[in-house]
């Protein structure tokens, strides 16, 4: 036999040509392997209480149970935050919020006016951003609420598509209760706490001008020294003049960078976001997409259209989550119709827990239910402002009905659309999410996560502690609100639990919880569980301090400067102050 040759008689060289062909061929045909398209559904204030498959049996959530009886349910997926903008920032990021500075030490942990000057750092790198570098076409469907202009009233520079998203449709800022004629104002309840906690300086303040009047200090002659009053009847005229027009500046709906309605016409408005994401998925049906839409349902203040209105056992709130179980049942159907549900993973979820303080003027609860869990939005580390509902769907790929009960994060999203895309993380940056994917199709039933760490805004609140090869969960708690009035499980006399000063109780030592034995947060550790708490507290402390020097310093999103109000940065689609207009082009819903 000739050594040139193979036993078929054939050329080594030219085998040799055929296996390097081969080889290329199936790298192209992997290559050209279709990717996963995502719609990624986010709801706004809803527990973990309220969604069906969760135990709820007084609300209606059909649409919801039947992502989780096709998908993946998990029991312990934990929002990097209990406060909107910053959960929001770590979803999109894949980054604690403390990283991207979306913290404050004051009062305010979130963007309140349209004409703020903070938002998502340019310097941030979303999920979007890099799935639109590899081809994606992305948008956006629903409640922004991460900031808009920098210097100038239409600079956009914090704007969705500036983050990544080809399209974006809804709302800037946020839905709160101003929003609505006739259904109470968030401001009004906080205003009136500020100047019961002040009072002492305002009436100080007044009697001393009357004194300095009476003793002729300020005779009517001198007007020169009028000027301080003339100048707080103008701060006051200004300030009547904001709260007149706080609807108009502050509830926007916008299509791209046009506002086509301002303020915004709630009725319909779920409608309207469901006929805009169907008609994106259809514009993309030959992929990939990335659809995000966070809804603007269930904070308040609340609305559904006629045919959800008196639904529900639970009142306005109860037919906010049927619609919103309707929004995602229209959606996921769409997706069904048009035979992409195969190649399409689904998630929903929440941005944090119910919001227990938000009761009206009239009494009535208008926040949502957090099951078994403690505390609420706002509170920091207590489940039950970050443990959502979280259900992931990939009919064909992930196994049906299955629950994972290991610790998960919302910033695990980032790490895991960015793998199934074939995308590498960025490498320039900490990123803290962590790839699902084993842990949904069961490869394994380990939490990546050792260590979870819950911010009360800047401050370090509590720590989540899963140790490897071991079915334990540990919580160490090292502050808590000091609720009011005593006993109950709410700061209902200031709107939201605050994170710092007289509004916090230290703990020292820390308090620390088994949680799987007591989910419910009701009994810590006890002194005669000492050799226990000490276990504990050692590990923790020790990845505390790995974590905080994995923290550099970066300018605070949501200081007192970047939250005001300022005038130069109003957006308005009229002529100022008046700003007023409706150019949605939506047509009806006909579905």
């Amino acid at each position: 036999m000739n050594d040139e040759h193979t036993p078929r008689g054939l050329p080594k060289m030219l085998l040799r040509a055929l296996c390097i062909l081969l080889t290329m061929l199936m790298h192209v045909a992997s290559q050209a392997a279709p990717r996963p398209n995502y719609v990624l559904f986010l709801a706004d204030d809803l527990g973990i209480g309220d969604v069906g498959c969760y135990g709820n049996d007084t609300l209606r959530t059909p649409a919801i149970d039947r992502l989780a009886t096709e998908g993946v349910l998990l029991t312990q997926h934990i929002a990097a935050a209990s406060v909107c903008t910053p959960s929001r920032a770590a979803f999109l990021t894949g980054r604690y919020p403390i990283r991207n500075g979306l913290i404050s030490t004051t009062r305010i942990r979130l963007f309140l006016f349209a004409a703020s000057s903070g938002g998502l750092p340019q310097s941030e790198i979303t999920f979007a951003k890099l799935l639109k570098n590899h081809g994606y076409a992305t948008g956006m469907i629903g409640k922004w609420h991460l900031g808009m202009n920098c210097e100038t009233a239409n600079d956009h520079c914090y704007h969705p598509l500036n983050h990544g998203f080809d399209y974006f449709y809804g709302i800037p800022l946020n839905n709160v209760r101003d929003c609505h004629i006739g259904q109470g104002s968030v401001f009004g309840s906080g205003t009136k706490q500020m100047i019961k906690d002040e009072s002492p300086y305002v009436l100080g303040l007044i009697f001393a001008v009357l004194a300095s009047w009476l003793c002729g200090v300020l005779p009517f002659r001198g007007r020169i020294l009028l000027l301080p009053i003339i100048t707080l009847c103008a701060l006051l005229g200004l300030l009547v003049l904001f709260f007149s027009q706080f609807q108009n500046w502050n509830c926007i709906l916008m299509e791209n960078h046009e506002i086509i309605q301002q303020p915004i016409n709630f009725e319909n408005l779920t409608q309207r976001i469901v006929h805009q994401a169907i008609r994106f998925i259809e514009s993309n049906v030959e992929g990939p997409f990335l659809l995000y839409v966070p809804f603007v349902h269930v904070h308040t203040a609340h609305f559904a259209a006629n045919a959800f209105r008196g639904s529900s056992k639970h009142g306005v709130y109860g037919d906010s989550v049927h619609e919103l179980d309707w929004a995602v049942g229209e959606i996921v159907k769409a997706l069904d119709r048009l035979h992409l549900s195969q190649n399409t993973l689904v998630y929903f979820s929440s941005d944090q827990g119910g919001h227990l303080e938000e009761i009206s003027d009239t009494g009535v609860v208008l926040g949502g239910n957090n099951g078994i869990y403690k505390g609420g939005k706002a509170m920091g580390g207590f489940e039950g402002g970050i443990r959502v509902p979280a259900i992931v769907r990939w009919p064909g790929v992930l196994p049906a009905s299955r629950r994972v009960d290991s610790a998960t994060s919302n910033m695990d999203i980032f790490s895991t659309v960015l793998a199934l895309a074939g995308i590498s993380l960025p490498q320039d940056r900490i990123i803290d999410g962590k790839d699902l994917f084993p842990l949904l199709q069961g490869e394994t039933n380990a939490s990546q996560h050792e260590f979870l760490f819950h911010y009360c805004s800047l401050y370090l609140n509590a720590v989540r502690w899963t140790p490897p090869n071991s079915k334990s969960v540990w919580k160490v708690i090292y502050f808590s609100p000091i609720f009011y009035p005593p006993g109950s499980n709410a700061c209902y006399h200031t709107h939201v639990c605050y994170c710092y000063g007289d509004f916090v109780e230290q703990h020292e030592p820390p308090l620390v919880f088994d949680l799987i034995q007591d989910p419910e947060e009701s009994h810590p550790l006890e002194p005669k569980d000492f050799l226990t708490q000490k276990r504990v507290l050692d590990a923790v402390n020790k990845a505390v301090e790995k974590h905080k020097e994995s923290l550099f310093p970066v300018p605070s999103q949501l200081s007192l400067n970047n939250i005001l109000w300022k005038p130069w940065l109003q957006m308005c689609c009229g002529t100022f102050p008046y700003c007023t207009c409706d150019r949605d082009r939506t047509p009806p819903w006909e579905g």
